[in-house]
């Protein structure tokens, strides 16, 4: 993986802290599923001295199945709603049956997916936050025929306990994406391997 890491001199930093380049060098070791698209996108700016992102598709069948991102932010100084100096923003969206969208604990399992998630790969957090949000559209008119649809949408933050080792958070990421999306979990047993960015269903 290759991910973009911005350093804004603004906050007057002068370099990178070391801190933080582990850091990169950690989300770029995680190993995805091979259905899992994942690349480089620009950080947002302003939010934090330091920041990386990156963006993902889950293909299944030459069709998005689901998609999101991930953000990490850093600041050296620390930050008291963080409670630390590293914040991992993530965010997935994916379609859903419609008549699922209708069920009242949706929003609760949609949570539960992160939870396990990071549970599953042992990404250690504080401070987890964050929203679930059914979105459902109906056709009226000329798009009468076209019938309803449905997506679910995950946003979240929290402070990585273990940074800067952050790989097992973006693979809990990545495993959020995939059970949106609908994909089964991977055996226990079978490996992941990490593949070259920029081969569509080939991971990283």
């Amino acid at each position: 993986m290759v991910a973009r890491h911005e350093t804004h001199q603004g906050a007057g930093m002068a370099g990178e802290p070391p801190e933080f380049v582990a850091a990169v060098t950690s989300l770029r070791a995680a190993a995805l599923r091979p259905e899992v698209f994942c690349e480089e996108m620009p950080a947002p700016q302003r939010i934090a001295p330091f920041a990386t992102a990156l963006s993902a598709d889950v293909t299944v069948d030459d069709e998005d199945v689901a998609t999101g991102r991930l953000v990490l932010l850093h600041d050296p100084a620390g930050n008291e709603a963080w409670n630390g100096t590293f914040r991992c923003v993530a965010y997935c969206r994916a379609e859903i049956d419609l008549a699922l969208a209708a069920d009242p604990m949706l929003a609760h399992v949609g949570w539960t997916w992160l939870t396990d998630a990071l549970g599953s790969h042992a990404a250690s957090y504080t401070a987890l936050s964050g929203t679930v949000t059914r979105v459902t559209s109906e056709g009226f008119g000329a798009m009468a025929d076209d019938g309803g649809s449905a997506q679910l949408e995950v946003r979240a933050s929290w402070t990585p306990v273990d940074a800067p080792e952050l790989d097992p958070h973006v693979q809990a990421w990545a495993e959020l994406l995939c059970t949106a999306g609908g994909l089964e979990p991977v055996p226990e047993g079978v490996a992941v391997m990490p593949s070259r960015r920029g081969q569509r269903g080939a991971g990283l």
